[in-house]
């Protein structure tokens, strides 16, 4: 099974939709079995497409490049926790080509205000991987020190949502560096969760933000933000940083990650 995880930074980037051509092509070119996405926005005065999808959504625009290039195995699922930059829907999405199940859609900050940028919400989805059901959850977080919506407390939201019996992993951005002791990577770990990262054979450097960025102004660290975590000790072959400009050149202000177990 091949897992990737990006925060896109969406209509944000210069070149976006060469962008989203090449995030296509390294799709086709991997065949990912789950692709978890953040900061999948959509325009507010955009047309509806279907349900709560607008003609501008990332997740959708990508899946039509995909379909391009004759890959048209995708289904995903995506909702918007908050407003971005006072004229995005901002959301998170899951990819796979594995049937789905059940859908899932929740908030973990204390917030449900949606014009409140600092609201967050998880998207997830319980897929068949060969009859396997398995749960994937697509997650962007707050900071561990912010005192309106602290990482714990998400944190434990989302905990509480999910069934620990079951399995699952969590992909995403959760703006907590894992290089970083007694904070909130730790805290996740704490919640009996295996990194990926850590399971993993074969390994980089597993740098996901290098320098300034959105929510970072002043970081002049690298950082790993960007993490896949499990609730099984799975054996994991190896787990890559992507769009680094080191394996692919560079589509966001965040690099991904993949994985295979």
């Amino acid at each position: 099974m091949k897992l990737l995880t990006l925060n896109c930074h969406s209509w944000q980037e210069e070149n976006q939709i060469e962008k989203i051509k090449y995030l296509a092509k390294t799709i086709k070119e991997k065949s990912y079995d789950v692709i978890a996405l953040q900061e999948v926005s959509q325009s507010i005065n955009e047309k509806n497409v279907f349900n709560n999808i607008k003609r501008d959504n990332f997740a959708l625009v990508l899946l039509r490049e995909l379909e391009k290039i004759d890959v048209s195995e995708y289904k995903f699922i995506w909702d918007f926790s908050h407003i971005g930059y006072d004229v995005y829907e901002e959301g998170l999405a899951l990819l796979t080509k594995h049937p789905i199940t059940e859908k899932y859609s929740f908030f973990v900050s204390r917030s449900t205000d949606v014009r409140f940028w600092k609201t967050r919400k998880v998207v997830g989805a319980k897929i068949l991987y060969y009859n396997i059901p398995i749960s994937f959850y697509s997650c962007h977080f707050g900071w561990w020190d912010d005192k309106e919506e602290p990482f714990k407390i998400q944190v434990d939201n989302l905990i509480e949502k999910i069934n620990k019996e079951e399995f699952f992993f969590l992909m995403g951005d959760f703006n907590n560096n894992a290089f970083i002791r007694g904070e909130g990577y730790d805290y996740l770990i704490d919640c009996e969760l295996y990194d990926t990262y850590k399971l993993a054979q074969l390994k980089d450097d597993g740098i996901t933000v290098k320098g300034k960025i959105a929510g970072w102004e002043k970081n002049k660290q690298d950082l790993r933000l960007d993490i896949i975590l499990t609730n099984k000790p799975l054996g994991v072959k190896y787990s890559t940083v992507i769009f680094n400009g080191i394996n692919k050149p560079i589509i966001s202000d965040h690099f991904g990650v993949e994985i295979e177990i």
